[in-house]
Formats: C-alpha cells, sequence, structure tokens
C-alpha cells in the first residue's frame, strides 16, 4: 500500500470508503433512485468505470443518501457508451448516453438534485428487460 504512512491515514481511507459504500448501498428507500452504469467491456473502454466513480463521489459530496448505484452488462446502446440509466420513483427511466465523468457529475447535480433532465445527453428508452 503506496501512500499509507500512519493509522491515521489508514483511518481516513477507511471513513472515505465506507461513505462511498453508504451511498452506492442506499437499499430500499420510498424515495430512492436507481442508477445503473453500463460495464460491458464496451462501456468500460470508453470510461464507464471513471463515471461511475465519479458519479457516486458527487452523491456525497452532495449529501444525497437515496441513491442506490449499481453495473450492468451491455445495455443495448454501445454507440454511445458510456451510458446511464437513471429511475426516480414513479417516473419512467432515462437513458443518458455519452456520460463522461464530468457529466456524470452534472446529472446527480441537475437531474438527481433538482429534477432537470440533461436533454441533449438522452438517447432514448432503456433496453426493455424481459
Amino acid at each position: 500500500m503506496s501512500g499509507m504512512k500512519t493509522l491515521e491515514d489508514l483511518k481516513a481511507l477507511r471513513d472515505k470508503m465506507k461513505a462511498n459504500l453508504d451511498v452506492r448501498q442506499a437499499g430500499d428507500n420510498e424515495n430512492n433512485v436507481k442508477i445503473i452504469v453500463g460495464m460491458a467491456t464496451c462501456g468500460i473502454a470508453a470510461g464507464a468505470r471513471e463515471t461511475f466513480n465519479a458519479m457516486m463521489a458527487e452523491a456525497s459530496a452532495l449529501g444525497l443518501k437515496n441513491i442506490t448505484f449499481t453495473q450492468s452488462g451491455c445495455m443495448g446502446s454501445c454507440y454511445a457508451e458510456p451510458t446511464v440509466e437513471v429511475t426516480v420513483l414513479n417516473q419512467q427511466p432515462i437513458l443518458y448516453g455519452n456520460v463522461t465523468a464530468e457529466k456524470g457529475k452534472e446529472i446527480i447535480a441537475k437531474h438527481i438534485q433538482h429534477g432537470e433532465l440533461l436533454q441533449n445527453l438522452i438517447i432514448g428508452e432503456p433496453f426493455e428487460k424481459i
């Protein structure tokens, strides 16, 4: 573990990881928002891992605790990777495409926190699940 020099460093890392885990596993909350990031090979190659991490960090920084983050395989929109599906309770899911880490933070700040859709990133309906 390069960079770990003291017990305080380890405790700080533990606290940071716990905060990320708390955000990632918000659980079944009646006001819960579900965010799915496509993490198939095409998504990862396009930067989905960075998008996923940036969105979790932004939600944590904003103190949003009603979000469940998950990863999925192919979402059927490989041309627009990284793809992110956002489902807010009692609303149709929204599928965003070409979501960089910065755009992911914007989705959290605008769509999740303020209910404002990012029209320029919407690529259509999510892939229908059977």
